[in-house]
């Protein structure tokens, strides 16, 4: 990965590459050529174990919606999505020590 694309993400959107970088190569055909995220069930430990039920409904939906949106961009495509994913949660959430809760 490139080093300023790592310093410039957050400590969350990393956990989930490391996630993605152990996956099966099924797995990532999976991803590329369908929608990724059916359900919360399926999104990465990463996400799952730390966001309370209603930030992991707005994580799969912003980047279900951004896997579309930036489907011309093959390389970065899923890179992009985590990152506006990620984005839409903080947009409602702060992450507060260990725990996210909702913005005020």
């Amino acid at each position: 990965m490139n080093r300023a694309l790592w310093r410039a993400t957050s400590g969350d959107f990393a956990l989930i590459l490391s996630d993605f970088a152990l996956s099966s190569p099924a797995d990532s055909l999976r991803r590329m050529t369908s929608m990724p995220y059916n359900s919360i069930g399926e999104l990465p430990p990463s996400v799952g174990n730390h966001l309370p039920i209603h930030a992991q409904e707005i994580y799969r939906a912003a980047f279900n919606n951004a896997w579309e949106e930036y489907a011309d961009r093959d390389r970065v495509r899923e890179q992009i999505a985590h990152r506006v994913a990620w984005a839409a949660v903080k947009r409602l959430y702060v992450k507060q020590r260990d725990e996210w809760i909702p913005r005020a």
